[in-house]
């Protein structure tokens, strides 16, 4: 067979167009479809969590369920941590009360025990003044002189209220629960106010009527013999109180001595100021401070 000629090859060129030029533009713009499309994902992105966000009611009540538990847990570790600070302070504020007060207490039995003994020397200086001789007196007046009406300090109690202080200003007496501590603590403030009132009185007393007999009638001489070798009063008199040495006592103006108001005056000192005072006020404060150091001791467990 013979080949083509150029004659006989198709020309394309030269082709009619087609009758029905859609079909054609539609082969062409034909395609398949871009499953990459961006708006085509988000659509399905949304449409598909908008599907998984629709929860039902029990999946609300568990999460409320859990945040409920996961703040109320938070809360009582709070309150445990918060209970556990209060008691802590509490065991540091009871140990430093406690104390006080038993320290206190020590110094209460000592003032106790030189009120007696100044009791007793003010009823020798009575029983002397009523019917023995004043121009030669003996050792034991000297002495009774001395605690009885010349020595204040030795008789006056001042307890330390540091603590107590701090207890009722600041509030802190709120971390000691128990009530009985703060009923306590409230008449222990009330009898340190009574001995201060008391203890006011004897300094009154002391300087309209015990001073001025002391100034009229005292041996300055004596005193300087006590004091002798930078010894302080009561240090002097206590070591001439053990010796056996005998240091002369003269009681100076004699001629004005008033025996009967001088008997008056010193049973008045001793049974209206020094003894009640002991007996009443002290004895109170004693006897509170007791009850509350047994309290301290049975709650914070102290020695």
């Amino acid at each position: 067979m013979s080949e083509p000629t150029d004659e006989e090859t198709p020309d394309i060129s030269s082709r009619p167009e087609s009758e029905n030029p859609s079909d054609e533009v539609t082969l062409v713009t034909k395609s398949p479809t871009n499953t990459s499309n961006p708006e085509n994902k988000t659509m399905e992105v949304h449409h598909h969590a908008h599907h998984e966000g629709k929860k039902s009611w029990k999946s609300y009540f568990w999460e409320f369920l859990m945040l409920f538990l996961a703040v109320f847990c938070g809360f009582l570790a709070e309150y445990q941590l918060e209970h556990k600070i209060e008691r802590e302070r509490a065991i540091e504020l009871a140990k430093s009360f406690y104390q006080e007060l038993k320290n206190d207490s020590i110094t209460a039995g000592i003032k106790v025990q030189n009120r007696l003994k100044q009791e007793a020397s003010l009823k020798y200086l009575i029983k002397y003044f009523k019917d023995s001789t004043l121009t030669n007196v003996p050792k034991e007046f000297a002495l009774s002189f001395e605690y009885g009406i010349s020595f204040r300090t030795p008789s006056q109690y001042e307890p330390r209220t540091i603590m107590l202080d701090q207890l009722r200003n600041s509030g802190s007496l709120r971390y000691l629960k128990n009530e009985e501590i703060q009923k306590l603590t409230g008449d222990l403030t009330v009898a340190i106010k009574n001995i201060e009132n008391r203890q006011e009185l004897e300094s009154e007393n002391r300087l309209n009527y015990i001073n001025p007999f002391i100034i009229e009638h005292y041996d300055y001489d004596f005193d300087a013999e006590m004091k002798k070798d930078n010894k302080n009063i009561f240090d002097g008199v206590l070591n001439y109180e053990k010796s056996s040495e005998l240091i002369p006592f003269h009681l100076n103006g004699l001629e004005s001595v008033d025996r009967k108001k001088i008997v008056n005056i010193l049973n008045f000192y001793l049974g209206n100021v020094v003894s009640s005072t002991r007996q009443i006020h002290i004895q109170k404060y004693i006897e509170i401070n007791a009850e509350l150091l047994n309290v301290l001791r049975n709650d914070y467990h102290l020695n």
